[in-house]
């Protein structure tokens, strides 16, 4: 007998199956390939508000963010 998650992973499946049907396999491209940067007004956007974190990973490969130290006179 198939436990309550079983049945949900089951019909979760069934319902990929029918759109991959109709619609087709997934298309993920070429994972090789670089990204392709836009460059447009949402990229902008984004690397101005990034522009404010550092990127650092632990020991473990965790990735995570911290907020740059802004320098004293932009305070």
């Amino acid at each position: 007998m198939m436990t309550k998650d079983e049945k949900f992973v089951q019909k979760v499946m069934h319902a990929t199956d029918k759109f991959q049907k109709i619609f087709g396999p997934a298309d993920q491209g070429d994972m090789d390939e670089p990204v392709v940067h836009r460059h447009d007004d949402f990229e902008d956007s984004s690397e101005e508000q990034l522009k404010h974190y550092e990127e650092h990973t632990d020991s473990d490969g965790h990735h995570y963010a911290e907020r740059k130290e802004e320098p004293a006179e932009e305070r």
